[in-house]
């Protein structure tokens, strides 16, 4: 199977307005993105999908391949659903958070390797056990349940599952999983899901795999090794400096 790795970046942004463009240890958050995701071996290919002539000029700036796409579209998977409608020597499309500038290149991997050992997977993406019992009540960290078999039940902002027969300051961590919000779809797959009516869950939540699931669409997940470390707003930028500094 052959795999295209698609990063969606907007340069409009209610908390951040440009921050694909703001510099992390002299580079910009858009290209560690793309130089981090060419590490994966099990991406043929990589691109990003912008609305904004700026993006698309720095990304082409630093060799990086980049395509226009409208600038209507409410999701990033729409976003990318644009690019891989005329990819049609991919059979795997995997979205890429354009503010996970340090996202490591096994993440990529071992959501990939789902699909060479499940056939029947149309949808795949990555889970990691909480490490921190404040995680569990942030509703910025969004809660998954699954089965033995790896499908997704549930995603939530909200506890899940509610631990009913213990007080909240001993719910232990090892109980949640939060998600980790990449996604690999075979292209067919990807292709319709974009084209579904906004779910009654979606709405109430705000979680967009929840109109997949609603409608019978299977979400497999996969356990990382690694976390993710999103940028959302100027001050993450201190965090992620810091960061930088400590894996040099």
């Amino acid at each position: 199977m052959k795999s295209l790795g698609i990063i969606p970046a907007r340069f409009e942004s209610s908390r951040f307005p440009g921050k694909p463009l703001v510099k992390i240890g002299g580079k910009t958050m858009i290209q560690r993105v793309y130089e981090q995701c060419q590490k994966a071996s099990s991406l043929a290919d990589v691109i990003v999908a912008t609305d904004d002539i700026r993006i698309f000029d720095h990304v082409n700036s630093f060799g990086g391949k980049v395509k226009m796409t409208a600038s209507h579209h409410p999701t990033g998977t729409d976003r990318i659903a644009e690019v891989a409608l005329s990819m049609e020597d991919f059979d795997l499309i995997v979205n890429i958070q354009g503010d996970e500038p340090f996202i490591h290149p096994q993440q990529i991997d071992t959501v990939i390797d789902i699909f060479e050992k499940n056939k029947k997977a149309e949808i795949v993406t990555g889970v990691k056990v909480i490490d921190n019992q404040a995680d569990i009540f942030n509703p910025n960290v969004v809660k998954c349940v699954f089965g033995k078999n790896g499908k997704a039940l549930l995603f939530s902002r909200s506890p899940i599952p509610y631990l009913r027969n213990e007080k909240k300051e001993n719910w232990s961590i090892s109980n949640f999983y939060k998600h980790i919000g990449m996604y690999a779809f075979r292209r067919s797959t990807l292709l319709k899901i974009t084209k579904l009516a906004i779910s009654r869950l979606e709405e109430l939540e705000s979680l967009e795999q929840l109109r997949w699931l609603e409608n019978g669409i299977e979400i497999y997940t996969t356990e990382l090794p690694f976390d993710s470390f999103g940028i959302d707003t100027p001050e993450d930028l201190q965090k992620a400096e810091d960061f930088l500094k400590k894996s040099d």
